[in-house]
C-alpha cells in the first residue's frame, strides 16, 4: 500500500510558461484619423523646429513681410502700379483683385469656419519676441495671407509672365513670414496655397467668361 506524501502536488502550468504564451501588442492605430494625428504631429515638428532655430538677421525682415501683408496691402499695391501702366498689365491687375477677393472670401467665410483650427501655442513654442506680430482671433486654418498672396501671384503671373516669378516667391515669402512669426503652422501655410490656386483659376474663368461675352456682343 503506498504511503500518502505531504510535498507539493504537482499540477499542470495554469499561466504564461514562455514567449508564445504572451499577448501580442496591440496594433497601431490606422485609417483617416491616424494618417490625419500623424500630418498633424509633423505639422507641429515643423512649427517647433522653426520656432527653436536662432534667425536674428530674418526676424525683423519677415515680422515687417507679414504686417504688410495684412489686407493684402502689398498686392493692393502692385495692383496700382500694374493698373497704371495700362494694357495687359492693367487686366491682370483687375483680375489678380478678383483672385484676391474669392481667396479672402473663401478663407474666412468658408474654410475657417468649417475647421476650427485653434492658433499655435506661441508662448509654449517660445518664439521668440523678436517675431511677433499680432496673433489673429480668427481660426487658424487656411492662412488667408497666403490664399490671397499666392491667388493674386498666379492670376496676375498667368497673363503677365515676366510677373510670374517675383510676385511667386513674394507670395511665398509671406506665406513662410506667418509660420516665423509663429501665427500659423505650415499646414495652415500649404491650404491657404491651394486655396489660392485654386481662387485664381476661378477669377481667370471668370475673367475668360466675361471676355468671351464682349466678344460675342
Amino acid at each position: 500500500m503506498p504511503e500518502p506524501t505531504n510535498g507539493p502536488v504537482n499540477e499542470p502550468p495554469t499561466g504564461p510558461t514562455g514567449p508564445a504564451d504572451k499577448v501580442p501588442p496591440a496594433p497601431p492605430p490606422s485609417g483617416p484619423h491616424a494618417v490625419l494625428a500623424d500630418l498633424r504631429a509633423v505639422d507641429g515638428a515643423l512649427y517647433a523646429a522653426v520656432a527653436a532655430t536662432p534667425t536674428p538677421a530674418l526676424d525683423r525682415g519677415l515680422r515687417l513681410l507679414s504686417n504688410a501683408a495684412d489686407n493684402s496691402k502689398i498686392s493692393f499695391a502692385v495692383a496700382a502700379a500694374l493698373a497704371l501702366a495700362g494694357g495687359r498689365a492693367r487686366a491682370a491687375a483687375f483680375v489678380g483683385v478678383g483672385a484676391i477677393g474669392v481667396a479672402s472670401a473663401s478663407a474666412n467665410l468658408l474654410g475657417k469656419r468649417l475647421v476650427r483650427r485653434p492658433r499655435p501655442d506661441r508662448e509654449a513654442a517660445r518664439v521668440t519676441v523678436d517675431r511677433h506680430v499680432p496673433m489673429p482671433s480668427s481660426a487658424s486654418f487656411p492662412s488667408g495671407h497666403t490664399a490671397s498672396a499666392v491667388a493674386f501671384a498666379t492670376a496676375v503671373g498667368v497673363i503677365l509672365p515676366p510677373a510670374a516669378v517675383p510676385l511667386s516667391i513674394l507670395a511665398w515669402a509671406v506665406g513662410y513670414s506667418r509660420v516665423h512669426t509663429g501665427v500659423h503652422y505650415p499646414g495652415d501655410v500649404a491650404g491657404g496655397a491651394v486655396l489660392g490656386l485654386g481662387s485664381a483659376a476661378v477669377a481667370l474663368a471668370g475673367a475668360s467668361a466675361w471676355a468671351r461675352r464682349g466678344e460675342i456682343k
